[in-house]
């Protein structure tokens, strides 16, 4: 009995002592305070919804449900929300005052009040309510016999009212599986704006039933339905996302112009003088779909009015499956090329009076414009649209940076500045497997900036950009999530949200529950290491994966020589990822153990070495039946080495040849085979100074 007492006060004290830094929320919510109580679930646990909403909240409070019982095995009475008020003694009330609209702009606020015996969720728009009950899904605690909620008061709405991921479908094919569980997992992050990359030089995405070439020729026969992407854009508006289409001109148009080369601007050689031949030549031009990535010279023909007539059908089959109010029609990369080696289409600059091709890239682009008014839809495009002459109603999505050779996020600023609305990309670049710290502290709006308040207006927030190079639908969920889940919150949260340990400790919940949206992150990495160990034990092979990371910023590619779009996604490279996860933890203990050598400190760097040494001896032993395994050798005796020297300076503390561990370490500075860098360099090099 006395036991029990003990154990009845602790949990009593756990519960009325739980600090806001215990919570696992993300985004984290305005304003948050913690009341010292806790509403306990039990099956009889319902949800009423009240007000004007939207249908879309009973599909999402029915999915709130099911996760809900998911977690806890309760088996609810109530199985489905399907109407007003059909629960009025409901535990969970729910009040709506009116139907949201998918967009920009729309009040996505709520208020999320938990007492001991019931719980409120009010909201503006049934949008708000969404956000709402994903906020109290996270709050859900337990101990060892109970679930339950912590008593507690938020008002919660978003700093951004642009909070996007765009998925590259033309590189790499996604399917719509693919689409709908990073649908799923963006809800759950309270992201609002799906940017669906459907045509660049590697394909053509889109069915088209009045130019059915585009998919016969430039699809390799993967593309989207009209009747799947309807039924995406739906599946987004359930979900309180606006889908954004991108169809990439002039430039990236290998794929368009493979289906339709007669409005290329390529110039042909001829090869005979006849005049029948050069009026043959002249209405063809050969492209092809690019197989590896990078920047093509494949360029639409600005001055050829076939070109504005091919592209008005485009929009007028392509419009109407987007109700949204905007669509993205790239405008970046053009290297000009092509038409600098077409006397034509020098002749039309010249007489336009065009300096430059940016000038004539602007003339191209105003084309559009009134296309896409027609459905009254506004042109977004990459931030080369940007010129003097460029309408002021036009989105500019400003993405170059360092990388370019560019200051980071000038183009927004600059854009801001010059009256566009804008959305930041540089810095969310995912694809380029950096850190989640490096993504975290990029603010849209910095601190030190110098805005006005109309033009911070005008920055409409941002976009995490998984470009699919180097994805498929077996690793592109690990290159998604669960960074952008940081971003997520960068873009919904106070801009003094930015402490990186909380960030770190909460990400670790938030990751293994994006597998209940269907991410596949975490077991599709088992698919690819079971198939690099020919199905033998993958346990030293996780633990290499745990401190390796892929290489950065496109050197895994080698500027897009090393792999073509056929090329298998499936080794080593592709089971890590950008945080490698022991890499964390290790450079904490490696730094409290600097601060503090007692013995405690010290075991907790000494078990990584040891772990290290046996999995080095593990893989050799695996790579025996597993080819696979045998680029990763060099690296993995590497680091076996260097822990062996570290621990005998640890545990016996003997001097070391500073030379021998100055060289091991520099071995980690050549390129591996595998395409990966070993993440606890940097915590390595601190032990050996």
């Amino acid at each position: 009995m006395k036991y029990f007492l003990i154990l009845l006060f602790t949990a009593f004290v756990s519960n009325a002592q739980m600090q806001k830094e215990q919570l696992d929320l993300m985004p984290w919510p305005q304003n948050i305070n913690l009341t010292g109580s806790t509403f306990t679930l039990n099956k009889g646990f319902k949800i009423n919804i009240t007000g004007n909403p939207n249908p879309r909240i009973f599909i999402r409070a029915t999915n709130f449900l099911r996760r809900l019982d998911g977690r806890t095995g309760l088996f609810f009475e109530q199985g489905f929300s399907t109407k007003i008020n059909e629960n009025p003694e409901a535990e969970l009330q729910i009040n709506c005052v009116r139907n949201g609209k998918i967009g920009l702009y729309e009040d996505e606020s709520y208020q999320l009040s938990i007492e001991s015996n019931k719980i409120k969720i009010n909201a503006t728009t049934d949008l708000g309510a969404l956000h709402g009950l994903e906020t109290l899904l996270q709050l859900l605690q337990n101990n060892s016999k109970t679930y339950n909620f912590p008593t507690v008061e938020i008002t919660d709405m978003p700093r951004f009212t642009w909070r996007g991921l765009m998925i590259d479908a033309a590189r790499h094919f996604q399917p719509v599986a693919v689409i709908k569980r990073n649908l799923d997992a963006m809800a759950s992050m309270k992201m609002n704006v799906f940017h669906w990359h459907l045509v660049d030089d590697q394909g053509w995405r889109i069915e088209m039933k009045n130019h059915p070439k585009f998919t016969q020729l430039a699809s390799d026969g993967e593309f989207y339905t009209q009747e799947e992407i309807k039924n995406i854009v739906k599946y987004a508006g359930d979900r309180g996302i606006l889908v954004v289409p991108e169809i990439d001109v002039p430039g990236h148009a290998s794929a368009l112009l493979t289906a339709y080369p007669e409005i290329g601007s390529k110039v042909v050689d001829l090869k005979s003088n006849s005049v029948e031949s050069k009026k043959q030549s002249a209405a063809i031009a050969n492209y092809a779909i690019e197989r590896r990535s990078g920047i093509f010279n494949a360029t639409l023909d600005p001055t050829n009015p076939k070109t504005y007539q091919l592209l008005s059908e485009v929009f007028d089959e392509v419009c109407p499956l987007f109700p949204g109010d905007y669509f993205h029609i790239g405008g970046d990369e053009n290297n000009g090329k092509e038409w600098d080696a077409n006397p034509k289409i020098q002749e039309f600059k010249k007489k336009n009076k065009f300096d430059n091709n940016h000038d004539l890239q602007t003339y191209f682009n105003m084309q559009l414009v009134p296309m896409l008014k027609k459905y009254n839809k506004k042109l977004m495009g990459w931030e080369e649209i940007m010129t003097k002459n460029m309408s002021k109603d036009a989105i500019i999505h400003a993405w170059r940076g360092t990388n370019e050779g560019l200051s980071a996020g000038g183009a927004l600023i600059k854009a801001a500045k010059n009256g566009y609305q804008t959305v930041l990309s540089n810095g969310y670049y995912i694809d380029l497997m950096l850190g989640v710290k490096s993504h975290y502290l990029n603010d849209p709006i910095p601190k030190n900036s110098i805005l006005t308040p109309e033009e911070k207006a005008r920055i409409l927030g941002g976009e995490a950009a998984m470009w699919s190079e180097l994805v498929t639908p077996l690793n592109i969920d690990s290159r998604i999530w669960p960074r952008t889940a940081a971003i997520a919150e960068r873009l919904w949260s106070n801009e003094n949200v930015t402490d990186l340990n909380s960030l770190n400790k909460r990400l670790k919940t938030i990751s293994f529950r994006l597998e209940e949206s269907g991410i596949m992150h975490l077991r599709n990495k088992d698919v690819i290491l079971r198939n690099i160990c020919n199905n033998q034990e993958t346990k030293a092979l996780r633990d290499f994966s745990n401190v390796c990371e892929p290489l950065k910023i496109y050197k895994r590619n080698g500027g897009g020589k090393k792999y073509f779009m056929f090329s298998p996604l499936t080794l080593f490279a592709d089971a890590c990822t950008a945080d490698a996860f022991d890499a964390y933890d290790f450079d904490i203990a490696v730094n409290n153990y600097l601060e503090n050598k007692n013995i405690e400190n010290q075991t907790l760097v000494t078990n990584f070495f040891r772990k290290w040494i046996a999995m080095d001896a593990d893989l050799i032993s695996l790579s025996n039946n597993a080819p696979l395994i045998q680029p990763l050798l060099p690296l993995s005796k590497n680091l076996k080495d260097i822990s062996e020297q570290l621990l005998l300076v640890i545990e016996n503390k003997k001097t070391v040849n500073t030379d021998v561990l100055n060289g091991l370490l520099e071995k980690f500075n050549t390129r591996s085979p595998a395409d990966v860098e070993v993440a606890v360099y940097a915590s390595l090099k601190k032990l050996s100074q």
